[in-house]
C-alpha cells in the first residue's frame, strides 16, 4: 500500500512544477472525491472540494448557526412559513455572468428533480421536517420560499455540507443534453483539472465577491489568498505523515492522534486542534428486562470516572461531555455544561434498591474504531468497582451496526457522527422504538419537545426547550454521552491563516505562506 501511494504521490507533485514557486497550497485528502454535481453522488471529501467551489443562499457559521452568504439577509415572516432572500448585487459567476434569482430557481428546480437524485430531497418536499411548498423570485434580486408549516430546520438543510450547501450554479454547468458538465459557480476557487485518483487542482476565482469582514464557518470573508489549490489523493497515513515532515505537502487537516506528539515536537509543522460535533457514548436498551429500571443505567452512569475515562480514550485531546448537544454549538449553554461526577458509593445503593444480584450484562462493542473499544475496557473496570458485572462482546462493526439497527444489544459502545441542529442531536437517538428499533429514548414528554424545538426558530424559545430536553435526557438516561471529539491537523511552518472548526472540513480561503 505504501509503494503505491508513494508512487502516486510523486507523480502528483512531478506533474506540476509550479510547486517550487510557492503559489500552490497542497492539501492532502485520504481519498478521491466522488463528483463535482452538488449533493448528488458525495460523500465527506467530496463535500470539502465542494466547499471551494460553490455558495448556497445561507451558510453554516463558526458555532453552527446560520448565516447568510450569496443573501444579504433572511427575513422571515411573523408565523414562519415565508422565507425571503434579497441576494448580493456584486455576485457573479467565475464565467463572469451576474447571479439573479433566475439562477436560484434554475437550481432549486434541477435539486427538487427526482432525476437529478439529490440527497436532500427528502429533507424538503414533506418526508422529512420540511415541506417546501413554493419558490418565487419577485425580481432579478430576491427568492421567496414558502413551507407548508413552520420549521427550525429549513435554514440548516439549505446549509448542509452534506446536501451541496444547496450551491448555486451557473446554467452552463450542464451540457446541451441537460446532463452535468463542470462547474461554473460562485465560490472562491474554480476548478482547473481532475486527475481521477491523483488529484483535483482548484484555481482562484477572480471572479469572486467576497462579504467584508473575516471568515466565519463556510460563510464571512473567503477570499482565496493562493493562485492555486491542489487536493492530493494520499490514501495511506504514513506516506502522507512523510510528506508532510519533507515538505511535498502543506497540511494534513485530519492527523492520527498517535502521530500529534511527532507533529507538535517537530519545528519545522505547525499543529491545530479544534472540537468537532461529534459525540462518543454508551447506549442502552431500556426494554431489557435488568435495563429497563432506570436505577440499574444510572449506577452505571456514576460508576464512570469521566475525567479519566476521556482523557485515557482521547490521549487528553478531549474533555468530557454529558451532552448531546457538542460544546461547539452555540445552544451549549450552562444546563449542557455540568459533567456527571463519579458517586460509586451511591451507584451501590442504587443497585441494591433494584434489587441486581450480579446478573451478567453484555456490552458490545467493536475493534475497527480504537476510541469505542477503549472507553468499553474502562468503563467495564469502573463499573465493576460499583458491583455490575460488565461481559464485553467483541464484533466486527458490520455487525454492530446490524445489532443496532435491530436494537438487539444490552449496553453498546457507540458513536454518533455530527448532527449541526440541536434538536437533531437529540432526534438522532429518539423516538418509537416500535417503528424504529435504533432509537433507544422512547418518551412521549421529550417528542412533544423535541417536535416544538423543530418548530420555533426563535433562538431563545428553542434554548428553553432543549435545556429541558436536556433536564429529561439526564433524568432518563436512557444513554450516556461521554465527549465530542476534536480534530488536530499539521501545517508546514510557512502555513499561515489555517485554522480548524467545528465541521472538521478544511477551508482553503484567508491561507496563504509566509513570505
Amino acid at each position: 500500500m505504501k509503494t503505491i501511494a508513494t508512487s502516486i504521490l510523486a507523480a502528483c507533485l512531478l506533474a506540476t512544477p509550479a510547486f517550487a514557486g510557492g503559489d500552490t497550497l497542497l492539501i492532502r485528502l485520504n481519498a478521491d472525491i466522488r463528483s463535482l454535481d452538488p449533493g448528488t453522488n458525495r460523500d465527506g471529501n467530496t463535500d470539502i472540494v465542494q466547499t471551494h467551489l460553490y455558495e448556497g443562499l445561507v451558510a453554516f457559521k463558526e458555532d453552527a448557526t446560520i448565516g447568510p452568504l450569496l443573501a444579504k439577509s433572511i427575513e422571515v415572516s411573523p408565523d414562519g412559513l415565508t422565507y425571503t432572500f434579497p441576494l448580493r448585487e456584486d455576485v457573479k459567476f467565475s464565467n463572469g455572468a451576474p447571479l439573479t434569482s433566475d439562477d436560484v430557481l434554475f437550481a432549486w428546480k434541477r435539486y427538487t428533480d427526482p432525476a437529478t437524485g439529490w440527497r436532500c430531497l427528502t429533507e424538503v418536499d414533506g418526508r422529512g421536517a420540511v415541506k417546501v411548498t413554493g419558490v418565487t423570485a419577485p425580481d432579478a434580486h430576491t427568492v421567496v420560499f414558502t413551507l407548508e408549516t413552520p420549521s427550525a430546520l429549513f435554514l440548516g438543510t439549505l446549509a448542509r455540507p452534506d446536501c451541496g450547501g444547496t450551491g448555486i450554479y451557473h446554467r452552463s454547468s450542464l451540457g446541451p443534453d441537460g446532463q452535468w458538465q463542470e462547474p461554473v459557480a460562485t465560490g472562491p476557487f474554480k476548478l482547473a483539472e481532475w486527475k481521477r485518483g491523483q488529484y483535483i487542482d482548484l484555481a482562484r476565482n477572480d471572479a469572486y465577491a467576497a462579504l467584508p469582514g473575516k471568515p466565519d464557518g463556510l460563510t464571512g470573508n473567503k477570499t482565496a489568498e493562493v493562485p492555486k489549490l491542489r487536493f492530493l489523493i494520499i490514501p495511506d497515513e504514513a506516506t502522507a505523515k512523510a510528506a508532510l515532515q519533507t515538505g511535498d505537502i502543506d497540511l494534513n487537516y485530519d492527523v492520527e492522534s498517535a502521530d500529534v506528539a511527532d507533529y507538535k515536537s517537530n519545528p519545522e509543522l505547525v499543529t491545530d486542534t479544534s472540537p468537532t460535533m461529534n459525540i462518543s457514548d454508551f447506549l442502552f436498551q431500556t426494554k431489557d428486562p435488568l435495563l429497563s429500571d432506570v436505577r440499574i443505567r444510572k449506577a452505571f452512569l456514576l460508576s464512570l470516572d469521566m475525567v479519566e475515562l476521556v482523557g485515557q480514550v482521547t490521549n487528553g485531546q478531549s474533555e468530557p461531555n454529558n451532552s448531546p448537544i457538542p460544546p461547539a454549538s452555540a445552544y451549549y449553554k450552562s444546563a449542557q455544561a455540568v459533567v456527571v461526577q463519579r458517586d460509586v458509593e451511591q451507584a451501590k445503593r442504587l443497585l441494591a434498591e433494584a434489587g441486581y444480584n450480579g446478573q451478567p450484562i453484555k456490552m458490545i462493542t467493536n475493534k475497527r474504531f480504537a476510541p469505542m473499544f477503549d472507553q468499553a475496557i474502562l468503563a467495564q473496570a469502573m463499573a465493576q468497582e460499583a458491583g455490575l458485572n460488565i461481559e464485553l462482546e467483541v464484533i466486527d462493526w458490520a455487525t454492530q451496526q446490524d445489532r443496532y439497527l435491530a436494537g438487539t444489544y444490552q449496553i453498546m459502545s457507540h458513536g454518533f457522527s455530527a448532527r449541526l441542529d440541536p434538536s437533531l442531536s437529540f432526534e438522532m437517538f429518539s423516538g418509537d422504538k416500535t417503528k424504529q428499533p435504533r432509537k433507544v429514548w422512547d418518551n412521549p414528554e421529550a417528542a412533544k419537545l423535541l417536535a416544538a424545538s423543530m418548530a420555533t426558530s426563535d433562538p431563545a424559545q428553542r434554548q428553553a426547550l432543549l435545556d429541558q430536553l436536556e433536564a429529561l435526557y439526564r433524568q432518563d438516561v436512557a444513554m450516556i454521552t461521554l465527549y465530542s471529539g476534536v480534530r488536530t491537523g499539521a501545517a508546514r511552518a510557512n502555513v499561515v491563516g489555517y485554522k480548524g472548526w467545528a465541521l472538521g472540513s478544511p477551508r482553503a480561503w484567508g491561507v496563504s505562506f509566509k513570505p
